[in-house]
């Protein structure tokens, strides 16, 4: 109940659009005559992910094995039964072992299974509706609800809350890289689009932040989040050092403490039904291992020294580690490593496995493929950039694909220069009455020159041969002055002609 007044307090929804631009680099001649749009009005046949429609038939695998990889797990709440995950479907396991029995099958790849507090209900992240959401259904796998609509800020890690009225989750945000963050949102089951619980910490934020699971009271949400310095995504991070830490957010006030972390950082929390103990990996000596701690004496001591590694130097948009869970009693926890299922006992740290065998069959596709020409004489190209109207004409001069164009009406764009070397033509910049065109020349072995040529079109004219890295050309209002910046080279370009940095005038 107090986590329903939490709710009740949240002022707003924050919704956000993100734009990705992407820009790919060719060189080769240029089309611009095709129609972009021509086709986009054709009526196409509506495409679901359970049912491709593949031009080649599928075929069946069988499967017979003891073993899986990177697999969630949950108990259910009267302890007789573990589902999981295992290659896209969601399996039912008697807590002894055994045969295990595919509740979930399709095409459609489901993973992370919780079952709700009453164990009427499963609720895991699936595609079935073409992106990751969160989804409900019954044991035998009927009756499933979507919860969350998301088709780009993509949503995984569901946890009930105790009185299952509402799943926490964690939804994916991204940056101007492919990289992003998460944030934990909070879903009713009777609908909404939910509320924000823990929001990433700025806009620019691409650390990960996330594997939210709800106290056994209610009243908190435990959550795991990259606590490196900066708002940067850092590949192949120092796990000796900290680099996760497990947080608790108290829904009735907002505030958040620090749980469980330091050296070898803190990731996949999983809390005893009883509110005593928190399970968690964490890493010694560049090694995953589970740890307990005792949420009462604050003491913590390491379980099990062989699990698989965990992704805390990567980037884990699913979670850190696949999902653990105490049995009701909370004397042991069950979770996946080096290929079994194993339940540890929390007093004596004894490690037993739960044997399983998944006796199934998959349906699979050849891949699709294309003829494609990979280097055709011409193509569309849809990237033209630093465009510039030609004073007293009715034109325009820009660059695409590393050449220089100009585009006079509705006649079809024409190279400027005649320049066949090895050259791109950068930021060009047209002079006040219109009759020339200066830009930027860059060779990887001559490096930048600045340039001109009649806007006419014709043979181009060195302005300055000194080697540079030239950026952002431009004319000051007289046209009597060129104004550029020398940047310093390094990285991916050469380092030479690096010295004096700055913004320069040039007559």
């Amino acid at each position: 109940m107090i986590a329903n007044a939490a709710l009740s307090s949240t002022e707003m929804i924050i919704f956000r659009t993100l734009a990705i631009a992407t820009i790919a680099f060719v060189s080769a001649p240029l089309l611009f005559a095709a129609d972009p749009s021509a086709g986009e009005d054709e009526e196409k046949p509506e495409w679901h992910v359970s049912e491709p429609d593949f031009s080649v038939p599928p075929r069946t695998i069988n499967i017979d094995t003891t073993t899986g990889t990177w697999m969630s797990l949950d108990v259910s709440p009267d302890g007789s039964t573990i589902a999981f995950d295992f290659l896209g479907d969601i399996y039912l396991l008697p807590i002894e072992g055994g045969e295990a029995r595919n509740i979930s099958p399709g095409f459609h790849w489901d993973m992370q299974p919780r079952f709700s507090p009453d164990g009427t209900r499963i609720a895991f992240t699936s595609d079935r509706n073409g992106a990751d959401n969160i989804w409900v259904m019954d044991l035998d796998g009927e009756n499933p609800l979507q919860i969350t609509d998301e088709e780009f800020q993509l949503t995984n890690n569901p946890s009930w809350s105790p009185d299952g009225s509402y799943i926490a989750a964690r939804k994916h945000f991204t940056t101007q890289r492919s990289l992003g963050a998460g944030e934990i949102w909070l879903y009713h089951l009777a609908g909404g689009k939910g509320v924000v619980a823990v929001e990433r910490p700025n806009l620019k934020f691409q650390k990960e932040l996330g594997e939210p699971v709800y106290a056994h009271d209610g009243t908190a949400i435990y959550y795991s989040q990259n606590v490196t310095p900066g708002d940067q995504f850092i590949y192949a991070q120092d796990s000796n050092r900290e680099t996760f830490r497990i947080k608790r957010l108290t829904l009735e006030t907002g505030e958040v403490q620090d749980i469980a972390g330091g050296p070898g950082g803190a990731v996949r929390p999983t809390v005893s039904p009883d509110g005593r103990y928190l399970g968690f990996v964490r890493r010694v000596r560049a090694d995953s291992r589970l740890f307990l701690k005792d949420l009462k004496t604050g003491e913590e001591r390491m379980l099990v020294d062989r699990l698989d590694q965990d992704m805390q130097e990567s980037w884990a948009v699913h979670g850190v580690d696949p999902n653990m869970a105490f049995t009701p009693d909370s004397k042991h926890i069950v979770f996946w490593s080096e290929g079994g299922i194993h339940r540890v006992a929390v007093d004596s740290g004894e490690v037993s496995e739960i044997p399983f065998r998944v006796d199934d069959t998959r349906t699979v596709y050849e891949a699709p493929r294309f003829a494609v020409d990979v280097a055709p004489d011409d193509f569309r190209t849809r990237m033209p950039r630093w465009a510039q109207k030609v004073p007293g004409k009715n034109a325009v001069v820009f660059e695409s694909l590393g050449r220089l164009y100009i585009k006079a009406g509705d006649d079809a764009p024409k190279r400027l220069t005649r320049d066949d070397e090895d050259i791109f033509e950068l930021y060009p910049v047209v002079s006040q009455d219109g009759d020339w065109v200066y830009y930027v020349a860059w060779n990887d072995q001559r490096l930048g020159r600045i340039m001109r040529v009649r806007s006419r079109g014709g043979s181009p004219r060195t302005v300055n041969e000194t080697p540079a890295h030239y950026r952002e050309l431009t004319l000051s209002p007289d046209g009597k002055t060129l104004v550029f910046r020398r940047a310093a080279g390094g990285g991916l370009l050469s380092d030479a002609a690096s010295l004096d940095p700055g913004i320069y005038l040039m007559p």
